[in-house]
Order: C-alpha cells, then structure tokens, then sequence
C-alpha cells in the first residue's frame, strides 16, 4: 500500500524563502540545488543568447527567459493559488504576451530547454518531457552537456512528442516558432 504523500500548491511555493529555489510537479516539491555547473551556465546563456538575436534583429514579439523564471502549468482553468505544478526551465520561450505576468508565464512556453545534470537527468528526460507533452509545449530540447549532444522533441499532429532527434555539437537544429525559423548553430552554443 502506497502511503500518502503531502501536495503542494503554488500558494505554498509563493511562501517559501527566496533564496531557495524549488520546483512543484504534480504538487510534489523538487530541490534545485546545487547551483548549475559554470558550463551549465554557459549553455544556457548562449542558447538564450542565440535565440534573442534572432528575435530582436527580427523585431519578433516572443520573449525569451533563462531561469529562474516560474512557468505555471494549470490544470484547466485554476487561478494561480492552486496550480500544483511550477517548473523553472533552463531557457524558455514566450510568444503569447497573454500568458505573461510579473510571476513569470502562465501556461505553456512555445519552447523549453533543459540543460541536464547528474542530479536533474531522470526528471528532464522522463517527468518533464511527459509533464510538458501533457501542457502541450510545441518543442522541447533535452541538452546534455557532458557529451555535448541535444535530444529534440517536437509535438506531432496527435499531440505526442515525436521520437526525439539527435544532434551533436557540429550540427545545426531549425527552431520553429510562431514568428519564424531560427538555425542554432550547435558550435555556438557548447
């Protein structure tokens, strides 16, 4: 028999310290710590890099967003108190402006990118990608940095995530957005 385990809501997130960071997935609370590694943290800032000077040269309206940065993943129309599930994505993309506010982004990101770690592999390639199939997020990138290598998920007509393509660190990935194609060089980004 399965013992019960305590859920929380974004209403208990909202009250926890600052200087934690957490995650809720399905109400269960994750520990972000350790900070990201320094290679971690040059991934992400180049991708997020790469994918803001398309959109600003391009004069796009998405928004990109490095985490922290709270995305909110109702079930149904739930106000904000009792979302049960708030994720921190290494990069996201935003082109809805609706779905933004002061907290961060309410509802499904055009794209996410996760950078994994020893610590984060089993939850980025398993209870996210399910997580972020079910809200319907269009293309999700799974990077793994000790062998530079990204794993493309991209939703299909069914919504359901295609079998994950390959790419290493000399190849080039198409992002497709609402406002346009983006080629992300690999090279650039490890």
């Amino acid at each position: 028999m399965q013992k019960d385990v305590e859920r929380f809501t974004y209403a208990h997130y909202m009250m926890w310290p600052d200087e934690e960071r957490w995650e809720l997935i399905d109400g269960i609370p994750y520990d972000m710590s350790p900070a990201p590694s320094r290679y971690h943290q040059e991934i992400s800032m180049n991708l997020g890099f790469e994918i803001s000077k398309f959109l600003k040269v391009k004069g796009k309206k998405c928004k990109v967003y490095a985490a922290p940065f709270d995305v909110r993943l109702p079930e149904g129309e739930q106000i904000d108190e009792e979302i049960m599930t708030v994720v921190q994505p290494d990069i996201s993309v935003v082109c809805n402006p609706e779905k933004l506010d002061d907290k961060g982004c309410k509802g499904a990101p055009d794209f996410i990118a996760e950078i994994t770690s020893l610590a984060t592999i089993k939850k980025d390639m398993k209870d996210k990608l399910l997580l972020y199939e079910k809200h319907g997020v269009p293309e999700y990138w799974v990077i793994q940095p000790e062998d530079n290598i990204v794993m493309v998920y991209k939703l299909n007509e069914q919504k359901r995530y295609d079998r994950a393509k390959i790419f290493s660190k000399e190849d080039k990935i198409e992002l497709k957005l609402k406002e346009g194609r983006i080629e992300i060089d690999l090279e650039k980004v490890f």
